[in-house]
């Protein structure tokens, strides 16, 4: 018999996620019962909290670390309570609201469960990574991008907003230096350094050919970004030439861009990732901060610019 959810395609994202969080909650649970521990998956995430916590908890302070619903929070609690592994005591700041800690059962239990968490996190990287080997990432850009805009108010939308990462394609290849060679020549004054002259109009060859990549960025059927992944030597890659149109820069083309290129790198098994930029560009720093690079002096496989002024890096191993 053929599941349908197989066949529904993205209509099924929620089925799908739920039926995988349900097989992990339902394995999970199996593990603690095989470890003769007495603990619920379900429970892991406002337990952890506590555990980590020096301090009593509230359910909404709670809620608010792992952004779960109050009322989820609030049965757990509840669950925890039953099996005498929580405290729970009034409020004196707040009588609407309870103050909630490990109980003394709770503070041994977690001796023993430190030693099988870390086996649970080396079993799901496993098994996380046979997916996307970038599986983290991934699931973060889902989450902060459900938040930024809801289900609903995207279906509402006009679907031709959304923005689209291409691979390379000869078709492509006009666009690159339509897009970029603009930007660089007002950057330099109309001088570009050699190695423009060639990338520019030879991206196939300069960046792809080598084992590099490039990435287009398409909105509404108009090809607005760029960026390429040069690939430095088996580990490492350095990425290059990103630029989107000025109508254009509020959209989040940029992030869309290299987060490709981290996971592209990802996906690709390298460790370092490396860029070069100029003094004269302090948004896209703050952006590529917030990315997690950071400064370093140029490695020796990186063939740095005349006009480079600054050389940042991403430990791609974290």
């Amino acid at each position: 018999m053929t599941d349908i959810i197989e066949k529904l395609g993205y209509l099924s994202s929620g089925s799908r996620l739920r039926r995988i969080y349900e097989k992990l909650q339902i394995d999970g649970d199996k593990a603690y019962k095989e470890a003769e521990i007495n603990f619920k998956a379900s429970w892991f995430p406002v337990y952890y909290v506590l555990a980590q916590s020096t301090d009593p908890q509230t359910v909404m302070g709670i809620t608010n670390q792992i952004s779960f619903s109050h009322i989820t929070v609030k049965n757990i609690v509840k669950e925890l309570e039953k099996e005498g592994l929580v405290e729970i005591a009034p409020n004196p700041d707040d009588k609407r609201s309870k103050l909630i800690q490990l109980s003394g059962a709770g503070q041994k239990l977690l001796k023993q469960l430190e030693p099988l968490w870390w086996k649970f996190s080396q079993s799901l990287q496993q098994l996380m990574t046979d997916g996307h080997p970038d599986i983290q990432n991934i699931l973060q850009r889902i989450d902060k991008a459900v938040t930024r805009v809801p289900l609903n108010e995207r279906v509402t939308e006009n679907n031709n907003s959304h923005v689209y990462i291409l691979d390379y394609r000869p078709s492509l290849k006009k666009y690159f230096y339509q897009l970029a060679a603009p930007w660089l020549l007002d950057v330099l004054n109309g001088a570009l350094e050699t190695e423009d002259r060639f990338t520019l109009h030879n991206p196939d060859i300069a960046y792809v050919k080598p084992g590099g990549f490039v990435f287009f960025a398409q909105y509404q059927d108009k090809i607005v970004g760029c960026v390429a992944l040069k690939r430095l030597n088996d580990d490492t890659f350095e990425f290059a030439k990103l630029f989107i149109k000025n109508d254009y820069r509020q959209l989040g083309i940029a992030t869309k861009l290299i987060e490709r290129c981290i996971t592209r790198c990802i996906e690709n098994q390298a460790t370092e990732l490396w860029l070069q930029t100029t003094m004269g560009m302090p948004k896209a720093h703050k952006l590529y901060y917030k990315l997690g690079f950071k400064d370093k002096e140029a490695p020796p496989q990186m063939d740095v610019l005349q006009r480079t002024e600054k050389i940042m890096y991403l430990n791609l191993t974290n």
